[in-house]
């Protein structure tokens, strides 16, 4: 009778959980490290006075094609943002809605004043052609950047910049808009094909619900890992754990360092983003807010529990604001100057806000120079017995990264024989 080998993954985060959950599907255990005192990585969920904050602001697209696949949706209790955001511009918000969503809205999209109608006409043919794997085509290949892609379908000036720079730039957390073509096509066919949500419980919940089918004793927490010795994984206590295979479930950097290479210069992509208390929401509805005036800290803003109540304890609103310069320092010098925007767009109101938390995340999401090389195709096997997943594997998205983890899982698979 053959014994299983035994198989270390590096990191609890959503592409390590993704790889431990199809392993052990498949029948074989592992053993899942990291240096955290909780699962999830970069996507969990903390409560604090009775509210759910985010590490960070973060959204989650159901078009997500893995994520359809590995996740019960019903179970998470997705609550959806409206198809669509309000759009801060020459001061008053402007309402832009996907009009295959939300057609009663058709009318005021159109004559709104963030872009032509041109542009709302191309942003249909955008729809059409990310839906159908056909945008990187038309936009001269998956190589070029965003913002060319955007310029090859002939979007204005004025599109590019009070609509697509702050909501692309929030989302990628790259005001350049310099994101792969390739990537830009899979989130925005994501977009148009599913829903802008939150799980009821916050993000966090993703990662709970990967962990259910992994057994409780095979995580490791607060187990940080200090190098690999051949087959062999060293914690920084000392402990070595003998293993036939081992995955880094990690972040490019840290995975980099266990291979024994050069850790890249290149930082990454940081999110800085804060949380409000409030008395009531300032703005019904599950509304994504954008900055179209391209003025001020803000990029984007949102009352959280207005999209899931169960963000805040009952008669209390949370807003969740991030900067649109990501790079900026995290520092408290310009939490005034997110306040005085915060009453330019809302009223005194805004004043009595209580600051609850700052979430300066680095590393949040993967250098643009990684995924240029990885060009959304990852190769799990570095070499026998050495594996990686992570979503600089694959596009920089949650749904890459979960992609990768299963890649991950079905290499060694592929391999067990030779292990």
């Amino acid at each position: 009778m053959s014994v299983a080998p035994r198989i270390i993954i590096i990191g609890a985060g959503l592409a390590g959980l993704a790889c431990a959950r199809a392993l052990f599907r498949h029948g074989f255990s592992c053993t899942i490290l990291d240096a955290s005192d909780e699962i999830g990585g970069r996507v969990r969920t903390d409560r604090v006075d009775g509210f759910l904050l985010d590490r960070g602001f973060q959204v989650f697209l159901s078009g997500y094609p893995e994520a359809t696949a590995v996740l019960d949706y019903s179970a998470l209790r997705l609550q959806a943002f409206h198809p669509g955001a309000l759009v801060r511009y020459a001061g008053r918000f402007h309402r832009v809605s996907d009009p295959f969503r939300r057609p009663q809205d058709a009318l005021a999209t159109a004559m709104s004043s963030i872009g032509s109608l041109r542009d709302k006409l191309t942003v249909l043919k955008l729809r059409q052609d990310a839906l159908h794997r056909q945008l990187s085509t038309r936009a001269g290949g998956e190589a070029q950047t965003t913002l060319e892609a955007l310029q090859a379908y002939g979007f204005s000036s004025a599109m590019q910049e009070r609509f697509f720079r702050p909501f692309l730039g929030g989302v990628f957390l790259d005001q350049s808009l310099s994101t792969p073509c390739g990537v830009f096509e899979q989130v925005w066919a994501a977009f148009s094909c599913g829903a802008i949500a939150l799980p009821q419980e916050g993000m966090g919940a993703i990662a709970r619900q990967l962990a259910e089918e992994i057994p409780k004793s095979t995580i490791r927490l607060r187990a940080s890992v200090a190098r690999l010795d051949g087959g062999c994984v060293v914690l920084a206590s000392g402990e070595r754990l003998d293993s036939a295979a081992v995955v880094l479930a990690t972040d490019y950097a840290t995975a980099a360092a266990l291979r024994g290479e050069p850790v890249p210069t290149d930082p990454g992509r940081r999110s800085l983003s804060l949380y409000f208390d409030a008395a009531a929401a300032p703005v019904r509805g599950p509304w994504l807010m954008i900055n179209g005036d391209g003025q001020g800290p803000i990029g984007t803003a949102s009352v959280l529990s207005e999209v899931s109540p169960a963000y805040a304890p009952a008669g209390r609103a949370l807003i969740a604001v991030s900067l649109a310069d990501q790079s900026t320092s995290d520092s408290p010098e310009w939490l005034p100057a997110v306040r005085r925007q915060l009453r330019d767009w809302f009223g005194r109101q805004a004043e009595d806000w209580r600051h609850l938390r700052t979430d300066c995340i680095d590393r949040a999401l993967p250098p643009l120079s990684v995924l240029a090389v990885q060009n959304g195709v990852g190769r799990p096997r570095i070499r026998p017995g050495l594996y990686h997943c992570g979503d600089y594997c694959a596009s920089g998205t949650l749904d890459g990264a979960l992609r990768s983890g299963r890649q991950a899982a079905e290499a060694i698979l592929a391999d067990v024989d030779a292990l």
